[in-house]
Formats: C-alpha cells, sequence, structure tokens
C-alpha cells in the first residue's frame, strides 16, 4: 500500500505542476474599515450554543483512531475552500480586524455576513452579498451568463471567470483548487490504509481520485454501497446552497462521522415502505411515477467535525446524500442522522422555543423521539416526489434554479410529516400522531429564525404561512400557538401536493411567486420571535471539536 501511495502521489504532483489556462479571477470584497459596536458582536455570539462534538472512543479500534485525525485533516481543508466560493481571500478581511469578537463572528459566518440574519452585512463599507457568492465575475449579469454558449457552465463543478478579452469561461473546482486538493487527496489515501472495511476503502480511494478531477459518480456509487463501515467521511463540493443566483453550484464541505451501531439497526427496515409510501403520495399519478432506489441507508452517527458549507448558519442535523440524480434513481440515498447534534438542538434550542410558543396544554408533546423520526423522515422524503420534470424541461434542479433548494427541503419537511402519519397508521412506528404534529410545529419557529438566507428558513416560511391560512393553527392572546390536529392534517396534505406539482411542471414563475408572497415572516411572528432572543433562546450551534476534543 505504501508504494502505491508514493507512486499515486507522484502522479498527483505531476499534474498539479502542469500547466494551465490562467483566467482572472472573480472580483474580491473589499473592506477598508472595522466593525460596528463590540459589544454587539458579543450578543451576536451569544445566540449560538456551544456544543462539543464527541463519541464513545473506546468503542473505536486502534486503527479507527489513527484513521480519524487523516480524514479530519482531508476534511479542514474544505474549509479554506469553500472560504473562497463564499466570499475570496479570508485572510485579507480578517487583518483588517482587531476586536476579538468581531473575528469571532466573521470566522463563525466564513464572512461578513450574518447567516442567520438574512446576510446582511455586519462591517462597515461591506457590500450585500452577492447572490452568486463568488462563483460568478461581480459584473455578470443573468442574461450575459444564459445568452453564452459555454459549455459545462451550469455544472456544479465550475468557477465562472474572464479570460484577458473579458469573456465568460468555465474553471473546475480540480484546477482551481489543485494544491489544496491534493492534499485532502493523500490524506483520504492515508487513511485507507488504516480500514478493515473493504467498502470505506473503496469508497475512500475513489474519493481521493473524485476531488482531482471533479468526477464523483463512482465515488457516489461506492459510497452507497458502504453497509458496514463505522466510519464514515462526507468531503468535496455537494450542497448548491451558496449560490442563490443560479443554484447551479456546488460549494466545498466536509463531516467526519462515527455510526451508531445499535441505532441504525433499528433504523434500517423503515426504508422497504418507500415504494409503498411513493405511490400513495397525496397527489396525481404523473408526478409520482418515478421509483425511488430501496437500496437506501438509515443510519444514525455521532458526528465529531463539520467544515466548510456544512458548518455555516443552521447546522445540519441529517444528512441526504448524494445529491447525484442518475445515483439515486439507480441506488437510492443514504440518511445520516447526527444523533448527539440532534439532541443538543432538541435540548438548547426546541424545547426552550416551545415553553416560550407552544400553549402550556399541548407542551406536553414536545418528545425527542417525535424531533428525532421528523427529522429522519425529513431525509428520507428526499426521495420521494420526482427528479425529473414532466414536460421536458429537464430536471427538477435546474429547471427551478435558485428556488430548488427552497422548495425541495420545504418538500422534504411536509413529505416527512406525511411519512410519519401513514408509518403511524400501519403500526411501524409508535407514539401519539400529536407528539410529531406539535414537534413539527415547534421546529417550524426553530427553523424560520434561519432567516431569508437560508433554504430552510425560506421553506419553513412558506409553510408556516400556508398552515395559518388553512386554520392549522391559531395564536392565542398570550402570544402561544394551540394546534388544530384536523386541520394540521389536511394542510399537510394540500402543501405536499402543491409542491410536488410545481416540482413536476418545472414551474419556475410560480415557484417564484409562492416564495415571494409566503416566503416571508409575518409582523406579529417577528415580534414572536423577538421574543425568543429577549429570552437568550439560542438561534443555532457553534461547535467545539477535533483530535483535542475527542482526546484521542
Amino acid at each position: 500500500m505504501k508504494k502505491i501511495l508514493v507512486l499515486l502521489s507522484s502522479f498527483f504532483i505531476i499534474l498539479s505542476c502542469s500547466d494551465h489556462k490562467k483566467a482572472r479571477k472573480p472580483e474580491k470584497q473589499v473592506t477598508t474599515t472595522v466593525t460596528t459596536k463590540p459589544n454587539k458582536m458579543k450578543q451576536k455570539i451569544g445566540l449560538y450554543a456551544k456544543v462539543k462534538l464527541t463519541t464513545d472512543v473506546s468503542k473505536l479500534s486502534e486503527k479507527e483512531k489513527k484513521m480519524i485525525p487523516l480524514l479530519i485533516k482531508a476534511v479542514k481543508i474544505m474549509d479554506d475552500l469553500f472560504w473562497y466560493e463564499t466570499y475570496g481571500d479570508k485572510n485579507a478581511l480578517l487583518q483588517t480586524i482587531k476586536d476579538k469578537n468581531t473575528r469571532d463572528f466573521i470566522e463563525i459566518n466564513y464572512g461578513p455576513w450574518d447567516r442567520l440574519d438574512d446576510n446582511k452585512p455586519f462591517l462597515a463599507n461591506i457590500k450585500k452579498k452577492s447572490l452568486g457568492a463568488n462563483y460568478y465575475p461581480k459584473d455578470m449579469t443573468k442574461e450575459e451568463f444564459e445568452k453564452t454558449n459555454l459549455k459545462g457552465k451550469d455544472s456544479l463543478y465550475t468557477f465562472i471567470e474572464r479570460n484577458d478579452k473579458g469573456e465568460l469561461i468555465t474553471v473546475g473546482f480540480s484546477e482551481k483548487f489543485r494544491p489544496q486538493l491534493l492534499k485532502a487527496s493523500q490524506y483520504l489515501m492515508q487513511a485507507a490504509s488504516f480500514v478493515e472495511d473493504k467498502g470505506l476503502k473503496n469508497y475512500l480511494l475513489a474519493r481521493a481520485k473524485a476531488l482531482l478531477n471533479d468526477d464523483y459518480y463512482n465515488s457516489d456509487s461506492l459510497w452507497m454501497d458502504m453497509k458496514s463501515n463505522h466510519i464514515d467521511v462526507v468531503i468535496g463540493p455537494i450542497e448548491t446552497y451558496e449560490d442563490q443566483l443560479f443554484g447551479y453550484k456546488a460549494a466545498h464541505e466536509g463531516y467526519v462521522l462515527v455510526k451508531d451501531m445499535e441505532w441504525s439497526k433499528k433504523l434500517a427496515h423503515f426504508v422497504t415502505f418507500l415504494p409503498e409510501l411513493q405511490k400513495n403520495l397525496p397527489v396525481d399519478a404523473k408526478y409520482k411515477a418515478e421509483k425511488p432506489g430501496t437500496k437506501s441507508d438509515l443510519n444514525a452517527y455521532d458526528a465529531i467535525y463539520y467544515s466548510g458549507e456544512a458548518n455555516t448558519g443552521g447546522k445540519t442535523i441529517a444528512i441526504n446524500l448524494p445529491n447525484d440524480e442518475r445515483v439515486q434513481l439507480k441506488k437510492g440515498t443514504r440518511r445520516l442522522q447526527l444523533k448527539n447534534v440532534m439532541q443538543a438542538k432538541f435540548d438548547k434550542i426546541l424545547v426552550p422555543i416551545a415553553n416560550e410558543l407552544i400553549t402550556p396544554k399541548q407542551r406536553k408533546h414536545i418528545t425527542f423521539d417525535a424531533f428525532f423520526a421528523n427529522t429522519m423522515f425529513h431525509e428520507v422524503a428526499h426521495g420521494l416526489g420526482i427528479k425529473n420534470t414532466i414536460n421536458g424541461k429537464g430536471m427538477v434542479r435546474t429547471s427551478l434554479k435558485n428556488h430548488s433548494s427552497a422548495l425541495e427541503e420545504g418538500k422534504a419537511d411536509v413529505l416527512g410529516l406525511y411519512m410519519v402519519m401513514q408509518l403511524l397508521k400501519k403500526g411501524e412506528l409508535q407514539g401519539n400522531p400529536k407528539d410529531y404534529m406539535t414537534t413539527f410545529m415547534a421546529s417550524i419557529f426553530r427553523s424560520v429564525r434561519f432567516g431569508a438566507a437560508d433554504a430552510h428558513g425560506i421553506a419553513n416560511m412558506i409553510r408556516f404561512n400556508y398552515f395559518k391560512e388553512k386554520g392549522a393553527f391559531i395564536r392565542n392572546t398570550d402570544g402561544t400557538y394551540t394546534i388544530n390536529y384536523d386541520k394540521f392534517t389536511d394542510a399537510m396534505n394540500d402543501l405536499s401536493n402543491l409542491i410536488l406539482t410545481l416540482q413536476g411542471n418545472g414551474d419556475y414563475t410560480a415557484v417564484d411567486k409562492l416564495v415571494k408572497e409566503k416566503g416571508i415572516v409575518p409582523t406579529q411572528l417577528q415580534q414572536d420571535l423577538n421574543r425568543l432572543l429577549e429570552k437568550n433562546i439560542p438561534v443555532d450551534v457553534i461547535f467545539e471539536q477535533g483530535e483535542a476534543v475527542l482526546k484521542l
């Protein structure tokens, strides 16, 4: 194995030194002054609860303990790549800031825009965040992009830049970030040398190669084939939330995870119900004609490291990957429930929110089991519905452009609850249906706080306003909310039908209208959310993580 590593490393070094067409970098943001009041920065940091990412290291083998630091080193590299994608030159920005709280808040947000406050700038002389982040030239218009006949312009893995003549060109991620990706690739290969699980070894070697050629299909497929691995790593350009101009470009991120083998065994059988649940979706048959893959995995993990896009704003508590529609239709997806982070958010955020905004007589229905199930089936629900439009407009993702992520998250939320209700009727899930609906309602308040710059935040705003119109809940004179469980179920079915239809039709105009009309926070709701701030209820979490926290 060592000889193979040496040969591969030499090969990659040769590639990294090869000539390639030079291109102008996207215009960078320029900072000239420091921040607003330092005390305000301290208050903003206080909106994040600190959580240590740990696991029971006694359950790790000696080889796994050697592998994890290498995986963390690989994943850490995604931080620098994401910094460039979202902002530009991190060091140039931080050098202008002397106040520690301001520097810390910049690090939390990967830039000078508050991700949980609609990406508003919190430094003086900083412009509004570009919808295209740093993926496109700042002087490029939508019309120019759409008119240009440029191969790979809508690829997940390219920057759009200008050459010396001012013409738009594409530059692949593997070309732009060659030195950094070479290091990450080498760390993955070194980690593979300690792996005993064949599936994980094959995946790590394939992912190491994919980082250097921007072709992730094979490594995504091999990731789906893993079944018995105890350690997992998600790494590379994955989600497209950062590109709010078109929703085309993926952002670099990473997770290092340790599987909870006992919990995972309990969850495995739910995947077998996907075809039946797809068939019974509350929408016309043509919008559910695709058959979801049944090789999907449903597992529980302890997260021990987050980086890049995953580490910004509202931290994810579950993962549904891969995003490649070809792999999804052939093999399904893997759903990873990040149990330790989920528990932390439930204890530190969801319960305090419920105690403030849910009517006292219904608070007994706020349970961790319901929160876990709702979150889990949100991820499963990504596999339901339709991936390709029914009218020849291509994939749903490309047809709905910058709104695709928000609508997809909205679909997963409401269909996740639909799946829970169906499985309760079948006796496959235990508990009171009111637990799941009440916890779902409290989760809307939690996620709306992510703001209009976050796909999950927009999805929850749409659902809040839609459910309100349907009478699914009422606001009481004491400022709490009471759920009408019968109307809640009706609203769930109606919104499921609407979203699935909009996706199947690839109807960008109708989705744009829905987002503009319902993807907003009403004045009364904003006042209620302000109460949560006054009570010092955290908006989200930040992590203490790494080898020192794990005590490896």
